[in-house]
């Protein structure tokens, strides 16, 4: 019934965070309704996203013409200072907040195994590589996940796995509610979670 492009449409769409078949389906009709200009301009925007990169210090996205995001790239950011968050939107969070003067390191989603898959392996490798040639051992390294039962399991994982690298880890305070997500906490909440990160 519906043409192969709708369909197609659909099945890609479908598959986004938040966006199932039926809320795909009205995505389609609505850019069609909205003109060919409407879909052209989406079209270009999508196409956009192939010049976004990683960083090849903390992994946040970037579009700089080096490898550095602009936080890895600030000389006045701390070097000694980290925290370690699972998504680019965590750290998009954390910066409107103000409150954090150090690096981060982007883990990738965690799973609710408490088992670390080879990405966020590799990644935190990546970090123990940094602290290694900046000093040996970090001031501070803050564990930014999510105030979950799987978050707190994840955590002590990622705990583990860094002892020794830091004078401290530390993970965020419980300004953020048990069960709520860095992503859509306010910055007032996010503030008082640094602040009072234990």
């Amino acid at each position: 019934m519906l043409p192969n492009s709708i369909k197609n449409f659909v099945d890609i769409f479908s598959k986004l965070p938040g966006i199932g078949p039926r809320q795909a389906t009205r995505l389609a009709f609505k850019m069609i309704a909205s003109g060919k200009n409407k879909i052209e301009e989406t079209a270009k925007a999508v196409l956009e996203l192939e010049n976004i990169k990683l960083c090849s210090q903390c992994f946040f996205i970037h579009s700089n013409t080096d490898s550095l995001c602009d936080i890895c790239k600030n000389p006045s950011r701390r070097k000694d200072i980290i925290m370690i968050v699972e998504k680019e939107t965590d750290v998009i969070s954390l910066e409107r907040a103000k409150k954090f003067n150090g690096r981060y390191l982007v883990l990738n989603e965690l799973t609710k195994s408490g088992i670390l898959e080879s990405i966020q392996k590799l990644r935190l490798n990546n970090l123990k590589t940094f602290i290694k040639k900046n000093g040996g051992q970090a001031e501070e390294i803050i564990i930014a996940t999510n105030p979950t039962t799987h978050g707190d399991l994840n955590a002590m994982i990622i705990a583990k796995e860094l002892e020794g690298l830091a004078k401290k880890i530390t993970r965020l305070g419980r300004g953020i509610p048990t069960g709520g997500e860095i992503e859509f906490a306010d910055e007032e909440t996010l503030s008082s979670a640094l602040e009072r990160r234990i």
